[in-house]
């Protein structure tokens, strides 16, 4: 069986200071956990600065042991951006529909998301490579997750690929392909195909965004085509963009020497960049329970 070399990478350490944070990088590549801040009170202007600079070298910054509100929660999100409302509560939804037990996220805060999986589960939100809601026009720039319960006997974590990394690793043959191309992103593929939800009326977001995007806070490349949304590439009849898709999902999801696995304790919030990284929930805890809600954020649409 051949084995495949990735191409080696040189990895910049981000030359940055930081004054009213300690940063300790999880690996070269992505991932790092943020001391000394305590999200439920109001960050000082030099405090949020920091943030927004580790986020962006790092794409993925976790705070453990915060103890934080709903409203604490948002009031930090809102310091990126508006938050984002997901389709399941959008006003072309049907009447309690995300209310519904068949619903995989039911709640009745439209901002937040509950994320949660026990013993009755027949799935958990977010177990398959991808990035959060690419179905809409302007997809969520980031998602801080804050989980509160984890499972008794471990697991439940979280895997990232830097999809900056997965595009900086293509040969130049390839980066001068993917560059020109756009793709669909279609919500009918995990909510209805997936989850077996039944469309709403006017039915799931669909739009197109490009294959490879321009990660503004950080001026990087980054490959924006995931297997939980990404239907089509659209410049390419099907069997080409069938294969295509293949070879760029398996390409980001191989590349191990660009993710990152954060392991949750009770009480910590992880902040990831959705358009520089894609994640992976693992569920290795069943019948034991996980407990947690998501707030995500938009801040423009991504672009080439």
């Amino acid at each position: 069986m051949a084995t495949r070399i990735m191409r080696k990478i040189e990895t910049e350490e981000p030359k940055l200071d930081y004054k009213t944070i300690k940063v300790d990088p999880l690996t070269p590549v992505v991932g790092a956990e943020i001391h000394g801040v305590d999200l439920s009170n109001p960050l000082s202007a030099e405090q949020i600065a920091e943030i927004r600079k580790a986020h962006a070298a790092h794409h993925v910054i976790y705070f453990r042991d915060q103890l934080l509100s709903s409203e604490a929660h948002k009031r930090f999100a809102r310091l990126f951006g508006a938050l984002h409302v997901h389709p399941y509560h959008t006003k072309n939804a049907a009447p309690d529909h995300a209310k519904s037990d068949k619903a995989p996220f039911p709640q009745s805060d439209p901002e937040i998301l509950i994320v949660k999986a026990d013993q009755t589960s027949k799935f958990v939100a977010g177990e398959g490579w991808h990035s959060d809601v690419t179905c809409d026009a302007e997809p969520p720039m980031g998602s801080m997750l804050y989980i509160t319960k984890t499972p008794d006997i471990g697991g439940g974590d979280t895997v990232f690929a830097s999809t900056v990394r997965a595009y900086e690793a293509l040969s130049p043959t390839m980066k001068e392909i993917v560059d020109k191309l756009t793709a669909t992103h279609d919500g009918a593929k995990p909510y209805t195909g997936g989850y077996g939800t039944a469309a709403p009326p006017g039915g799931w977001p669909k739009t197109t965004h490009p294959v490879v995007i321009t990660v503004p806070w950080n001026g990087k490349k980054s490959l924006y085509v995931n297997r939980g949304f990404t239907t089509r590439i659209n410049e390419l009849d099907r069997s080409e963009s069938d294969a295509m898709l293949e070879m760029l999902w398996r390409h980001i999801e191989s590349h191990v020497a660009g993710q990152c696995r954060v392991r949750w304790t009770p009480n910590m919030l992880v902040f990831w960049d959705n358009w520089s990284v894609q994640h992976h929930a693992v569920w290795d805890y069943y019948p034991y329970s996980r407990y947690g809600q998501r707030v995500s954020i938009v801040n423009g649409r991504p672009a080439a």
